[in-house]
């Protein structure tokens, strides 16, 4: 029998902004709630420049605010209703859970932990960008039962993952077609003396600008290079965990050494974003050479990134793109 369902969410925004937050539906004394102490600070964002898009900080506000101290009841009667259904969905059947540490080295825009505690024992499933097959009746299940949406399906739509989306190489797909990109924005920084980021480059195709690093209009042959770099490199498929081979295999040599973030943000709001500590994507090094190539700078900063570190983007890199 199931006892308690524990729902942990961690929601990556733009630099340093930053949201988790779990919720428990206790079926001992049928109620549902957030664990207090994982609270953000309130309406409160980081915000230490201009931004290029502030698509994000709205969803930011709203998550945080809607984490209180109310408990949520609900009857018998709903209980048992929930759990026979729950059984029914069989939500995690043949389901592979991905690895989930507290501290990841590349940090994509949404990830969750599910654990069923049971009279026989405690499950855990963990994932980033392999949504269970059911996980929107699953929210609509959750929301029936404690009178919100707990899963946050309303903003799910924004984010670009797999849920609503389909990412290839060639870009972000909705069901209306490929999405347009907005905005791109990058930034690497030292993380020691530590210091907070800054935007490095701002692409924004429909103020026809660049900004940052290089300060110029956007013309129609720009646009048609950036938009080649990022399919030729699979740039929309850098959160994807088969991108993050090099990032396992071995840790940084400089564990303060630089942290990145990269934000692409899409007609409708959705938002594209990946953070990093110190460590890359298996292709980021092939792009970073390619970009030295084409304007003669180094603007994703390749060379901060030790030789046996290079080896191994390389090797990795090499086997993706051949």
């Amino acid at each position: 029998m199931i006892e308690k369902i524990e729902i942990t969410q961690r929601f990556n925004f733009k630099r340093l902004n930053r949201h988790y937050e779990c919720f428990t539906i206790d079926f001992l004394s049928n109620t549902g709630y957030y664990k207090i102490s994982e609270r953000g600070s309130g309406d409160k964002f980081l915000s230490e420049s201009p931004l290029c898009d502030d698509s994000w900080i709205d969803i930011l506000v709203d998550l945080r605010s809607r984490m209180t101290s109310e408990i949520r009841t609900f009857d018998f009667e709903s209980a048992d209703r929930f759990l026979h259904d729950f059984g029914e969905l069989k939500l995690f059947d043949g389901f592979e859970s991905e690895e989930f540490l507290l501290f990841e080295k590349l940090e994509v825009i949404y990830s969750c932990v599910v654990i069923i505690y049971s009279t026989e024992g405690y499950f855990e499933y963990s994932f980033k960008n392999n949504f269970p097959e059911k996980w929107e009746k699953f929210g609509r299940m959750l929301k029936d039962l404690v009178g919100f949406d707990v899963l946050h399906l309303n903003y799910q739509r924004q984010f670009a993952t797999p849920l609503y989306h389909d990412i290839t190489k060639e870009g972000v797909f909705s069901g209306d077609g490929k999405l347009k990109i907005r905005t791109i924005e990058f930034g690497h920084y030292r993380t020691y003396p530590y210091d907070l980021p800054h935007p490095r480059l701002i692409v924004n195709f429909e103020d026809k600008s660049v900004e940052g690093y290089v300060e110029k209009e956007l013309v129609p042959s720009d646009e048609e290079l950036i938009l080649n770099l990022l399919e030729k490199y699979h740039v929309y498929r850098w959160i994807f965990t088969q991108y993050h081979r090099k990032s396992s295999a071995r840790d940084p040599d400089d564990l303060e050494g630089y942290d990145w973030y990269l934000e692409m943000v899409f007609e409708g709001d959705v938002v594209w974003h990946l953070f990093g500590y110190n460590d890359y994507p298996d292709t980021y090094v092939h792009l970073g050479r390619e970009i030295i190539e084409i304007c003669g700078m180094d603007l994703c900063e390749i060379d901060t990134i030790g030789d046996e570190d290079i080896e191994l983007f390389n090797k990795f890199g090499d086997e993706i793109l051949s």
